[in-house]
């Protein structure tokens, strides 16, 4: 049972003995920046934006309160911003999806980590593509995304034969929002040139289809992540605004494409037998090194960085 200061029953559940209750606190302040939050990105997107909470269970109940109190603090003038039970937000959504339109979702945490796996699972096959960005109190970010898969059944591939399928779009991605971030925050200029130019990377990536394959003796995560090195590389040479960086960069893009395929062979040609990385939780730093750059040729140039 959850009483207020005055002793008023907010919520409560029927338990039996040896039951455990567990009970989610959400803060006032919050509440407060989670609308702050919806009303600043339906006006920066123009998009309808929908709160999941059902008045039916009573912790929603408690937080639709909160929302209809705080909503008129801000200005929603022209904004589409309604409250859903999750069946019906589900069903609202859906519905936009199939006709490409697209529609924010006001959840929790737990909600939000289900939607950003569901929703680019049925659009795009995979999780690993898609980049979940969670603003934080105090002025800082969380950028994250989907793995494209079950980890464990990952390393039980790279163990086995060599071969890692990781995907790491996502993290590219979530890269890119984190310079941007730093950007912005620090009015940093070379950091905005660095994030545009993995922004740009990523797009080539894609166009090339550089992702991992599932099987042995193909392009794997060694090797999808040497070609976003590559057109990073390239990037940032082509760029203009910095030119303390592209001199770096130059000279870092015009070896490696020199080496491309001897690079690639490099990365290829170790698959196809086990590897040692001294564990699953805490593998050894030495041999996981050893094993995830097989290239000593991008090593050299690498370091010469």
């Amino acid at each position: 049972r959850v009483n207020d200061a005055n002793g008023t029953t907010l919520m409560e559940q029927q338990v039996e003995e040896n039951d455990i209750f567990r009970m989610c606190q959400t803060k006032d302040i919050a509440i407060q920046d989670w609308v702050k939050l919806a009303v600043n990105r339906a006006r920066i997107t123009g998009s309808p934006a929908i709160f999941w909470l059902d008045s039916k269970r009573p912790h929603d109940a408690e937080e639709i309160k909160k929302v209809n109190k705080y909503l008129p603090n801000h200005d929603t003038n022209g904004l589409d911003i309604q409250i859903m039970s999750p069946i019906e937000a589900m069903n609202y959504t859906l519905a936009r999806s199939r006709q490409d339109k697209d529609t924010i979702s006001v959840t929790g945490n737990v909600l939000r980590d289900y939607l950003t796996d569901l929703f680019p699972i049925l659009e795009l096959g995979t999780s690993a593509k898609m980049l979940s960005v969670v603003p934080l109190l105090a002025g800082g970010g969380l950028f994250e995304t989907g793995a494209g898969g079950s980890a464990p059944r990952h390393v039980q591939q790279f163990v086995e034969e060599g071969h890692l399928r990781w995907d790491s779009l996502g993290e590219f991605c979530a890269l890119v929002a984190s310079f941007e971030h730093y950007a912005q925050v620090h009015n940093n200029k070379r950091a905005q040139i660095i994030a545009k130019t993995l922004d740009d990377a990523i797009g080539e990536h894609l166009e090339n289809q550089r992702e991992p394959s599932r099987r042995v003796n193909e392009l794997d995560t060694r090797g999808s992540h040497f070609y976003l090195a590559y057109y990073w590389a390239k990037a940032l040479a082509k760029q203009t605004e910095d030119t303390e960086l592209q001199s770096i960069f130059i000279q870092v893009a015009n070896q490696i494409s020199n080496n491309e395929d001897k690079i690639v062979s490099e990365l290829i040609d170790i698959q196809g037998k086990s590897v040692n990385i001294g564990g699953y939780y805490q593998p050894d730093e030495e041999l996981t090194s050893k094993s995830m750059r097989p290239s000593k040729t991008l090593n050299s140039i690498l370091d010469q960085i």
